[in-house]
């Protein structure tokens, strides 16, 4: 598919920020076809570029992240380099930034100054108490958000104290609802005269939103949830249970007709029949009783057995998968989750799919991580810069 034929074809951003939030945002909107430019520090460039594993000096998780977007070094305490980047502030349909609140505006790109020169401006703002506020001035990264928000709080198991998930979730999910609303305001800007607007993500709240029924069950009935380790209360049952050969499967039986196949696939029928267990709410009052068989069912069989008599029953379950098995499954690759690439020195390189699958417009990597200024020339040629005019920019620090 080429790249005009995307659903975000057309559409211009500016990324102003590193690391996580904000530049995974942009990298979805690169993914489906927007042009990203990526505005980065000529000394060194997002800090991303060295974390985690590495590949000839640069991270492998950069050629992810960075996927799609075209680099250019601008030094925003140079002019020069600022008056660049307004430039293209003023051309772009969108400006992504995870700034703390204020540093845009001491360099002179704040929502007023770029809002002006560009009057249908969507600005993306990610931190990580949002714009307004007594905490707006913290410095707040994903753990933060992820503790504020709610979810440390619940993560775990009651003996223990909170734990974190592997990945940067908090992060993950602001971002994602920073990729919805620079596209709401998009919407907006299409059927109702062209205006731009500020989309504001916090962290914290990023996380909040996804914490279900928490507030009203607190107030309303003085619910407040606690660590309960790999169940979830009021939804019975779900839990995760060890097999004979040390796996770890995940079995889902807590729809109502689910739970009547599973108590049969394991031999227990007259649970299935039970009269208090043909409900939810019967069935969570005898959980301890419920995940016990279950787990003594499980621990004598295999876990390809179990994942075997769970799929004939028409039973969710899973194994709990590591990376090794999915890069060995049928599932993954039958969707094209696990991308073949090459790396700059031709090293073979598996990556993350694109997600969601769009039928008509689907996205699609269309190259790895640039190599920091790469697109530096390109994109100040673009704007009318000379090659005389870019080379002195670079010669005087500004690019």
């Amino acid at each position: 598919m080429s790249k005009e034929s995307k659903p975000l074809a057309g559409v211009k951003v500016l990324e102003l920020g590193t690391l996580i939030a904000g530049p995974f945002c942009t990298r979805i909107l690169a993914e489906f076809g927007a042009e990203v430019i990526k505005v980065e520090s000529p000394d060194g460039g997002d800090p991303l570029r060295q974390w985690r594993k590495l590949h000839q000096g640069t991270s492998l998780w950069w050629s992810v992240q960075a996927r799609n977007k075209k680099s250019l070094t601008a030094n925003l305490k140079h002019p020069e380099g600022l008056a660049a980047v307004r430039q293209l502030a003023a051309e772009a349909d969108i400006v992504v930034e995870n700034f703390r609140p204020g540093v845009l505006e001491k360099l002179g790109l704040g929502w007023d100054v770029l809002s002006a020169a560009n009057p249908g401006l969507v600005m993306v703002r990610l931190s990580g108490f949002g714009q307004t506020g007594p905490y707006k001035d913290r410095p707040g990264f994903g753990a933060i958000g992820e503790s504020m928000g709610g979810l440390r709080y619940i993560t775990g198991f009651p003996d223990r104290p909170p734990v974190r998930t592997g990945i940067s979730i908090g992060d993950s999910i602001a971002a994602l609802w920073a990729a919805i609303g620079a596209l709401m305001a998009l919407r907006h800007r299409e059927v109702n005269g062209g205006a731009g607007q500020v989309v504001d993500v916090a962290l914290y709240e990023a996380v909040f939103a996804m914490m279900e029924s928490m507030v009203p069950e607190f107030d309303v009935a003085g619910f407040m949830r606690e660590r309960t380790g790999n169940i979830m209360p009021g939804i019975t049952p779900s839990n995760t249970h060890t097999t004979r050969d040390g796996r770890h499967v995940i079995i889902g039986g807590n729809g109502d007709a689910i739970f009547n196949r599973l108590m049969r696939a394991i031999g227990r029928p007259d649970l299935a029949e039970a009269p208090d267990l043909v409900s939810n709410a019967g069935r969570d009052l005898r959980a301890a009783e419920i995940y016990t068989v279950i787990d003594a069912w499980v621990a004598a069989r295999d876990g390809d057995a179990v994942l075997a008599a769970m799929e004939v029953a028409e039973v969710p379950a899973s194994s709990v998968f590591s990376v090794a098995d999915m890069f060995r499954d049928a599932q993954f690759a039958a969707r094209g989750m696990l991308e073949e690439a090459s790396l700059p020195d031709g090293q073979p390189l598996r990556i993350p799919g694109v997600v969601p699958k769009l039928s008509a417009t689907p996205g699609a990597t269309e190259w790895l991580g640039p190599k920091l200024g790469e697109h530096t020339d390109e994109i100040l040629a673009g704007l009318g810069y000379s090659p005389e005019k870019i080379a002195a920019l670079r010669a005087d620090g500004a690019i």
